[in-house]
């Protein structure tokens, strides 16, 4: 069978010439340019695909083991499918190449489990073992290749980084549709859809059809027949005939996607601004197809001159954008409508040297708040921000509450900013605003401007800003034009930056890794009226389905009553075995595990860099004198016996310690060092069964095992639970890892190495259901430093770093501070865990944080545990 490319050739014999020496160009590998010279057909596993799939008459092929051949994944794109039995589901075409060629295939809905859990991802490489191809029966000339069975590889390609420019490597089509517009261009395969989704939600623009930086117009306008605002009112529900407008935009709002199943529209979005003249603001709102025209070319301080819009009653139950501070009258009775058709509106975006002054145009203008003022803002007051960010935490996602048509995810990520007005930082809840490529890029030691920021109050912790629909972020590179550059604040801010110094500030910085605010309250209350309480209570049952639908990055905070049965201390983050190499036919194939960076001399810190960013991450390392820290561990194994042991009172646990101290003192006095030491390892030996483990259970637990249906113990705390501290070298790498899985691969993604974790320490806990019959195994990973993101707010008042005292408050008591050279000296974990008898049959009640990480990693955090005595019902 004959192949063609994608472009019009004069003869076959041309077509050959012309792809050898394109790829002869675009492959660096010499071995792999001379198969190509030596025959297309026998080098591309793609084409001999596609030739099998033509020359059988049933449409379908399975690859032998011989015959595969991975290909990797370029692009993985989204939209909304065609409905079928009812159900309302997403569909995904996915571009992969084989170096040769790339081809657009359509992914089998029954493998959407692998792009819902980030298995089936850009970058890395897949074996296709069953394909078949399939003709559009309402359409002549358009088919495509439907996966339905492959594995996916590593945890990246091994060939993509040889090729120069995929985008040069021809498409291939099945002869017969090379003029087949829909394969050729970035469009959905199932040609009832004219669009893709972005890959991770709703409201970022995807694909081609965005235009964004057309110029302004520098037409003559004729603004003597125009109308004003205030007359619009009066208008509506007559018979009239439009005048022009001509406005200003003061806020702009988050694409809001509309599509369903059954509704007609090609490109269902809407967008609302509010714009105003020298009467007063009004609504406006942007539909359909003038969505992808205009949305990105219409901003903030925009001037428009609006034609053949229409009017209709305003939706009450939207949000609003607080404008209090502009003075001006608004017009909420109506809003004004821009629609592609019926009429078809004309907007004209008037270049900003147009403007006159005699317009009366009122300006844009803002309300910034100072860090030090934001505890006595009322809450929900809006307020809009500037800071030098410290710190970024991952992209996650959250799904949409009372959503009745396909399901879908808002995508947020906490920031914390410093603006030099009070030692605590903005907490910053930011959620996607329609920006991408401002949303992926914020870093530490960028400047971000967040604006109609929600204010949340936390009883008992430090306020927060969360993001409205109408918030625009804004970082380094992308504030020039924006109206805000000459308001006060923000030139007082740009002052204060100057007087800082970056290797200062780089010391306080981190990025990734679990975050949640605020944290739980000192009570838990179970809200019988409001099911949708932030942790609700759930049996044990439904955690095995919660981490069986959960999706990649998705987050979701639950909590559990039952019982602590096993506590265990960690050195490192799990690593998993199954993270990229899965099989639809054969579910048991595990993958390449996506395992911790190990250091070489060429692509990661020399060791006294690693040891001074591991005094950084854990400042108690070297806060702990050896001999206290030996005296106290000797002193906790006089006082228990064993770590394995029941319930122990309390009493008897501080008279034996006090007991074993002085005692511990009179031999240290008698015996050598080395002695000592000797003992003290013998001692932890004989206590923990292994040198390398520390860990307590109940007296109980050996039988409860045998008891339970199931033990769930898949969470726990990865690599990527971890944050890592910030530098410009390792940006890139950073960003990418704190981002979502990108739609298109791009050169960068396997360009850099990701730097190792610095962890320090965690504790692996294991609750048992109040009914006894299903446990899980949960991660605490304490806050050890106020230099943490995560102690920020967090409340701190003493406790006596008891394993119940410290599930519960969430922190080692006190925290070590490493700006003010503090000598605070924090437990061991052989101390924590000697106090864990304490837990011996306790009913608690555990705030659960669940994210899935992408492949088999499930995070599972403790955030605080209760005492029933913490517990009321609301």
């Amino acid at each position: 069978m004959e192949v063609r490319r994608a472009s019009a050739c004069t003869s076959p014999l041309d077509d050959v010439l012309d792809e050898e020496r394109e790829m002869l160009s675009i492959m660096e590998d010499n071995s792999s340019c001379s198969s190509v010279v030596t025959g297309l057909s026998q080098a591309s596993f793609l084409q001999r695909t596609l030739e099998r799939l033509s020359s059988i008459q049933c449409l379908k092929v399975n690859t032998e083991e011989e015959e595969a051949a991975p290909v990797a994944v370029i692009a993985l794109q989204r939209y909304l499918s065609e409905q079928t039995e009812g159900q309302q589901l997403y569909s995904y075409d996915v571009t992969v190449t084989d170096g040769v060629w790339r081809a657009k295939c359509f992914v089998h809905p029954s493998l959407n489990h692998l792009v819902h859990t980030n298995t089936l991802r850009t970058g890395t490489d897949i074996t296709i073992t069953q394909c078949s191809f399939v003709y559009n029966e309402r359409r002549l000339g358009h088919g495509y290749i439907c996966i339905e069975k492959l594995r996916c590889g590593v945890e990246r390609s091994a060939f993509l980084p040889r090729i120069k420019d995929v985008s040069l490597l021809p498409m291939l089509v099945k002869h017969g549709m090379e003029r087949s517009v829909v394969l050729q261009s970035d469009v959905p395969l199932q040609v009832s859809r004219k669009h893709y989704l972005s890959l991770w939600n709703n409201e970022d623009p995807e694909g081609d059809i965005w235009t964004s930086g057309f110029p302004s117009s520098d037409t003559v306008l004729d603004v003597s027949k125009i109308t004003l605002l205030c007359s619009l009112e009066s208008c509506f529900r007559k018979t009239w005939t439009p005048l022009p407008l001509l406005v200003r935009i003061l806020h702009k709002s988050r694409l809001r996607y509309y599509g369903k199943f059954g509704l007609k529209i090609d490109y269902p979005y809407q967008a609302y601004f509010e714009v105003a003249d020298q009467s007063g603001t009004m609504s406006l709102v942007l539909w359909n197809e003038l969505c992808p025209e205009f949305y990105q070319r219409l901003n903030v301080g925009t001037v428009l001159y609006i034609q053949n819009y229409t009017l209709k009653q305003s939706y009450s139950n939207r949000s609003h954008p607080q404008m209090d501070h502009h003075r001006m009258k608004s017009f909420n009775s109506v809003e004004i409508c821009l629609n592609p058709r019926n009429p078809t509106s004309v907007v004209t975006v008037v270049s900003p040297k147009s403007v006159l002054p005699q317009w009366g145009l009122p300006e844009v203008s803002y309300q910034f708040t100072t860090s030090s003022e934001l505890e006595n803002v009322s809450n929900n007051s809006a307020c809009d921000v500037i800071g030098l960010v410290t710190f970024v935490g991952r992209i996650e996602r959250v799904k949409s509450k009372g959503n009745t048509g396909p399901e879908k995810y808002w995508t947020y990520r906490w920031i914390h900013a410093v603006d030099g007005t009070s030692d605590r930082p903005f907490i910053l809840e930011v959620f996607s605003s329609s920006q991408p490529e401002v949303f992926s890029r914020i870093c530490p030691m960028t400047y971000l401007v967040c604006t109609q920021m929600r204010v949340c109050q936390v009883e008992g912790s430090l306020p927060y800003l969360t993001s409205s629909c109408e918030t625009e972020t804004f970082i380094t590179g992308y504030h020039k034009g924006q109206p805000y550059v000459s308001d006060p604040r923000v030139k007082s801010f740009i002052q204060w930056t100057k007087t800082l110094k970056d290797n200062v500030v780089l010391q306080k910085t981190a990025v990734g890794g679990y975050y949640c605010y605020p944290p739980p309250p000192q009570t838990f209350t179970q809200s019988m009226a409001d099911a949708s309480a932030q942790a609700p209570l759930v049996a044990a049952a439904d955690l095995k389905k919660e981490f069986e639908t959960l999706q990649y990055r998705e987050h979701k905070k639950v909590a559990i009553q039952g019982q602590i049965t096993a506590v265990r201390y960690m050195k490192e983050p799990k690593t998993t075995e199954s993270r990229g190499t899965q099989e639809k036919e054969l579910p048991d194939v595990s993958t390449d595990a996506c395992k911790q960076a190990v250091p070489d001399a060429h692509n990661h810190p020399s060791t006294a860099e690693q040891t001074l960013a591991a005094s950084l991450t854990s400042a108690s390392a070297e806060k702990i004198s050896a001999s206290g820290r030996k005296r106290r561990i000797q002193s906790r194994i006089a006082m228990e016996s064993s770590l394995n042991l029941g319930s122990v009172s309390a009493k008897r646990r501080h008279n034996d310690a006090e007991e074993g101290q002085e005692q511990e003192e009179e031999e240290s006095d008698s015996g050598s060092e080395a002695a000592q030491d000797a003992e003290c390892r013998r001692q932890l030996q004989n206590l923990n069964q292994d040198s390398d483990v520390i860990s307590w259970e109940s007296s109980s637990w050996l039988k409860q095992q045998q008891e339970v249906s199931e033990h769930l113990r898949q969470g726990g705390l990865y690599p990527d639970s971890v944050s890592r501290r910030f530098t410009f070298d390792e940006k890139n790498v950073l960003l990418q890892q704190s981002n979502l899985q990108p739609t298109r691969w791009t050169p960068e993604q396997s360009a850099d190495t990701i730097p190792p974790v610095v962890c320090p320490g965690y504790y692996q806990v294991t609750i048992l259901g109040i009914n006894k019959q299903i446990a899980v195994d949960a991660a605490y990973l304490p806050v050890v430093s106020s230099d943490e993101p995560r102690a920020v707010g967090l409340p701190q008042d003493p406790h006596g770093n008891t394993m119940l005292s410290c599930l519960s408050s969430g922190f080692l008591c006190p925290l070590s501070d490493t700006a003010s050279h503090s000598e605070s000296t924090l437990p061991e974990p052989e101390e924590v865990l000697v106090t864990a008898s304490e837990l011996e049959d306790t009913h608690v009640v555990c705030i659960l944080d669940l994210c899935h990480l992408g492949g088999d990693e499930m995070e599972v955090v403790i955030s605080k545990v209760y005492r029933v005595t913490e517990v009321s019902l609301g």
